[in-house]
């Protein structure tokens, strides 16, 4: 009876399809596909071929969700890049969304999401589906032109890196969703699938959301290229200073989740040691740009972590 009612709903273009399959559990195993949970869930279209498609996409199949197509723009080299994708998940490179996909999920840069939907605004019904984009700066609104046409819309972020080179694990990924409560549901019902962990986040905080992100991830790598280069001027060259700094890497990152920032915060800043402090800004003089960010990052510990004798270190930071 529930597949009864999900095909129903279904061929009616209706979101509740998502809703029902996230509930139903396995059932028919189509063949070739053993070990995956097929069980009636809703199509997909993936609009774009970069590297979040190229993550998702595969992660959708395995959880058991239908790639309706790949839709890419004109360029040949995006379209090489989405003929790729669709061999990996068994569909076809599309023009525009398939009528018969029930989620419709763009993942192109920022600047082109209204841009995007608006272009398939009038290709494709719209009512009763689902559409998301994954920006993590930009709201729901970015598909507001879609809502128009009959759409629920959300935004779907996943707390997560992706470059070209990288495959990153959406299990455990947490995923930031905000939107219509009809696409809100379908969203969580796919991070479910993909044994992610979703969250609401308010539409208002969105920027705040991203930066806090940026925070982590890309930023992080900026400061990471920063030590190589200090690096550099102790004389350890770019290669062996990333392989060398792994290890304190990685015991950082353990001592942060075990013990929280205050309690892994190491160093001269730590204890105190302002005739150290004096030492590195010194040195840095060779280096600005690194120099700058030192001594933001040391004012900033001073500021929010636990530290000893913070007035001499203060007054050099300050000079």
């Amino acid at each position: 009876m529930v597949r009864l009612a999900i095909d129903s709903t279904i061929r009616h273009g209706g979101v509740r399809a998502v809703e029902l399959a996230d509930r139903a559990g396995p059932s028919a195993i189509l063949p070739g596909m053993a070990g995956r949970n097929i069980a009636a869930k809703p199509g997909v279209t993936i609009v774009g071929a970069g590297s979040l498609a190229s993550a998702l996409a595969p992660a959708l199949l395995e959880a058991g969700y239908r790639i309706d197509g790949i839709v890419a723009r004109a360029g040949a080299a995006s379209r090489r890049r989405a003929q790729v994708l669709a061999r990996k998940v068994n569909t076809l490179v599309r023009n525009a969304p398939q009528p018969d996909s029930c989620i419709v999920w763009f993942c192109v840069p920022d600047g082109q999401i209204a841009r995007a939907a608006g272009t398939f605004a009038d290709t494709v019904s719209w009512r009763g589906k689902v559409a998301l984009h994954s920006s993590g700066a930009l709201t729901s609104d970015e598909l507001s032109v879609l809502r128009h046409r009959g759409a629920a819309i959300a935004s779907v972020h996943p707390l997560m890196t992706f470059v070209r080179g990288s495959k990153p694990v959406l299990a455990g990924t947490p995923f930031a969703i905000e939107g219509d409560a009809r696409a809100v549901r379908a969203a969580r019902a796919l991070v479910r699938a993909l044994q992610g962990h979703s969250f609401s986040i308010d539409k208002r905080n969105k920027a705040a959301y991203h930066a806090w992100g940026m925070f982590a991830s890309p930023m992080m790598i900026t400061l990471l290229e920063i030590a190589e280069r200090v690096a550099a001027a102790a004389g350890v060259p770019a290669k062996q200073a990333r392989r060398r700094m792994l290890p304190i890497l990685r015991q950082t990152l353990e001592n942060y989740a075990a013990l929280g920032a205050a309690g892994a915060l190491s160093g001269p800043i730590q204890r105190g040691d302002a005739a150290t402090v004096k030492k590195h800004l010194r040195v840095l003089r060779r280096i600005p740009e690194a120099r700058s960010t030192y001594v933001a990052l040391a004012r900033a510990s001073l500021r929010y972590l636990p530290a000893k004798n913070r007035s001499e270190p203060g007054r050099l930071l300050k000079a």
